[in-house]
């Protein structure tokens, strides 16, 4: 462990670890806000003001947390510059992994090339933050010796009921990252997380959709637990919100991550370069990663990153970030995330319905 001396304070920090290479995929089909809503008889205009977006992804009818879990990686890899075979731990995070029992990172580490060898891997679940979930565990492996280095991948197709809020914002995306100990892009200098029990969001074995407490998603669950890692993990660093020049909560909707950041003391140009949910939907466990990864595509030497990510049930885990002199030198090997959020086909309800297989027969 670190020791820093910030004012009369002595802080504890990780030994170094953190993000070797990474990558986005964000699959091209887009479907309206208003779009939606004209099936249902609603205004659209009202509902996409009032959610704070645009519009959202839509996956392929051949796409599903698994082929994107497998993009993002081969670009984090690629992106990493590395050897594949030096990857010895996979976790993939989601709430909807196409099998309800088989593993959703077997088949990217078969996909890497990497299968059989000593690796462990494992799918993780906690809502939107089962991707954060993934870098920490691997952050404690890389800095035990076990691995030298890991991958955490947080990924989603997420589901909606047809007509239900959450249709209007349950999208597509993900993104993964190598950690390390060498040749980093940017340094994890802290982690914090914060954790209840509280039954804000959630779907039983066998459903096909997910529930949701309303408004007791907002101040118990998402406004709660995201400040409380935030000041948890400032607390725990020394740090105020002026110490940092970016700020990546997760984002639900568009209104969410801007009123909690106010709520912290973040001023709106730190947070809406990551906001990448106006633009592609709530990506769930790819929505802070996603954004992180949008930060740090135009992130400089020196900056610093606060990203808090949040899963109903409920948790959030806080990461304190700073970006090395690597990022420069890697740029440019990957698509970038507004590669992949302006590279977009709109379709209409009915190839929706199609795409997200959401006709049922009775």
């Amino acid at each position: 462990m670190n020791v820093i001396i910030k004012g009369k304070k002595e802080v504890m920090t990780l030994a170094k670890v953190g993000i070797v290479g990474y990558g986005a995929y964000v699959p091209r089909f887009r479907i309206k806000a208003e779009e939606i809503a004209k099936v249902w008889g609603k205004d659209g205009k009202a509902i996409s003001s009032g959610l704070g977006l645009i519009e959202k992804s839509v996956p392929d009818i051949d796409e599903d947390a698994a082929t994107i879990a497998v993009e993002a990686a081969r670009n984090a890899v690629k992106h990493a510059g590395i050897d594949p075979n030096k990857i010895g731990a996979v976790y993939v995070g989601s709430e909807s992994h196409p099998y309800a029992v088989k593993p959703t990172a077997t088949i990217v580490i078969e996909a890497l090339g990497i299968s059989g060898k000593d690796i462990t891997a494992a799918d993780y679940e906690f809502a939107c933050k089962a991707g954060t979930a993934a870098i920490q565990t691997n952050m404690g492996l890389v800095q035990s010796g076990m691995i030298e280095m890991g991958l955490a991948i947080g990924a989603d197709t997420s589901q909606g009921r047809p007509g239900d809020a959450l249709e209007f914002s349950a999208a597509a995306g993900g993104a993964a990252f190598i950690i390390g100990k060498e040749d980093l892009v940017a340094e994890i200098q802290g982690t914090y997380s914060f954790t209840t029990d509280t039954p804000d969001f959630w779907r039983r074995e066998g459903a096909d959709f997910p529930k949701h407490g309303a408004r007791f998603t907002g101040k118990p669950a998402y406004f709660r637990h995201i400040t409380e890692a935030a000041k948890g993990l400032m607390e725990k660093m020394g740090t105020t919100p002026e110490d940092y020049d970016f700020f990546v909560p997760h984002q639900p909707n568009g209104k969410f991550p801007m009123r909690v950041s106010k709520m912290l003391g973040f001023p709106k140009e730190k947070v809406e370069p990551s906001l990448m949910v106006r633009y592609i939907g709530n990506t769930y466990s790819g929505s802070s990663v996603v954004g992180l990864s949008a930060v740090l595509d135009i992130a400089k030497p020196g900056q610093r990153i606060l990203m808090t990510s949040f899963g109903s049930g409920a948790g959030s885990d806080a990461f304190d970030i700073l970006v090395t002199d690597k990022i420069e030198e890697k740029r440019g090997r990957v698509p970038t995330v507004k590669y992949y959020v302006d590279r977009k086909k709109y379709i209409d309800y009915g190839t929706y319905v199609k795409n997200r297989r959401k006709l049922k027969s009775l």
